[in-house]
């Protein structure tokens, strides 16, 4: 429903939401855990009802998109909301646009099978990877242990506890950053930019750690070592925040073709639901195996995953969703994967039809 000027500013609305509601779960469980007499933590879980109950109230408002509605043959009522949602009633090439998107997409039958055709491996190589490589940056494990993690490295249990709640403050203050550049640097810059600052971080973090623990984690990190942790890992926050932690979310939304968007989408929230859950499952036993070497082990990952995007993630601010595949086209690694119906790279329609889409020439 996003314009694609603003597409990327809009989508990481709901990252930051996601942010504002992991810090309020951290506030929640710090006065949860002074309550006395065994109930603080049924509470904290019980109150999860709060947006649950927010969002199927929100699901009552909330309008078809333009493409639903055309794909069901509302063409009106798709018309009503595309002018409601743009403000103008100038909507004619875009519902055009729309229109020749749905008749593409409704020619397709059987879009789990068809994904996997050659012509779509690029994106769902994305779908993939991009959600994969997320939850290996390890911030799963180090918003969900974070209070354990800062108690083992000597922080008292409430000092654990508020340094989650800091982490959490980091988080969403970070993310304004993506907001206000994403469309604006586009998104390569900011996965590459925030690899970096992860990837040194994770380093230098590990080292610390190792050298006041050793192997063994015997006694007690000293007060100003565990202050320079606590802040290096509100750095690494930010770095996810403003980088891997929207663009993971925002990326795979905005590549696939109507025609297998659905599957698309499918498969991305499954990984990426997948890689939750086994990070999840294995931090706790890798911290007790691997000690400080936990963040090398990340650290190792981002580092992949940064190489990655810098080779093969084409630029994909300011193309309308509709005109998306020729960012696969002319890229130097999948446009292999992608040529016209008649085995040609078409380089010279597809240029003029990238520079129409944003104003910009392909380099």
């Amino acid at each position: 429903m996003a314009p694609h000027r603003l597409r990327g500013t809009l989508n990481i609305g709901l990252q930051l939401m996601i942010t504002v509601g992991i810090f309020s779960a951290n506030l929640v469980n710090y006065g949860a855990a002074r309550i006395r007499g065994g109930w603080g933590w049924r509470l904290s879980l019980g109150l999860a009802a709060v947006p649950a109950g927010i969002i199927t109230t929100g699901s009552l408002f909330l309008p078809d998109t333009p493409s639903s509605l055309i794909s069901r043959g509302h063409h009106e009522q798709a018309r009503r909301v595309l002018r409601r949602i743009r403000g103008t009633d100038d909507i004619e090439e875009e519902y055009g646009d729309l229109v020749a998107a749905s008749e593409a997409s409704g020619a397709v039958r059987r879009p789990w099978l068809d994904i996997l055709r050659r012509r779509y491996r690029p994106q769902l190589a994305m779908a993939v990877l991009v959600p994969f490589f997320q939850q290996l940056t390890g911030i799963n494990a180090i918003m969900f242990y974070a209070p354990v993690l800062f108690k083992t490295i000597g922080l008292g249990g409430d000092a654990s506890l508020m340094s989650a709640v800091i982490t959490g403050l980091v988080n969403i203050a970070a993310t304004f950053v993506s907001i206000a550049t994403v469309d604006r640097l586009g998104r390569r810059k900011l996965f590459f930019q925030g690899g970096c600052q992860m990837l040194l971080c994770q380093i230098v973090i590990g080292t610390l750690i190792g050298l006041e623990f050793g192997a063994s984690w015997d006694g007690a990190i000293p007060k100003a070592s565990a202050a320079a942790v606590v802040a290096l890992i509100c750095v690494y926050v930010a770095g996810f925040a403003w980088s891997w932690g929207p663009l993971g979310i925002l990326v795979p939304s905005e590549i696939f073709p109507l025609e297998i968007r659905p599957a698309g989408q499918g498969v991305s929230v499954a990984v990426n639901m997948l890689g939750t859950f086994a990070v999840a499952q294995a931090f706790l036993p890798m911290l007790c195996r691997m000690r400080f070497g936990l963040f090398y082990f990340f650290g190792g990952w981002v580092l992949a995953m940064t190489l990655f995007v810098a080779a093969f993630l084409p630029e994909t601010k300011g193309v309308p969703i509709e005109k998306m595949g020729v960012v696969w086209r002319t890229h130097w690694f999948w446009k292999r994967f992608v040529a016209d119906e008649d085995g040609r790279a078409g380089h010279r329609d597809v240029e003029m039809d990238y520079r129409k889409a944003d104003g910009i020439a392909v380099r």
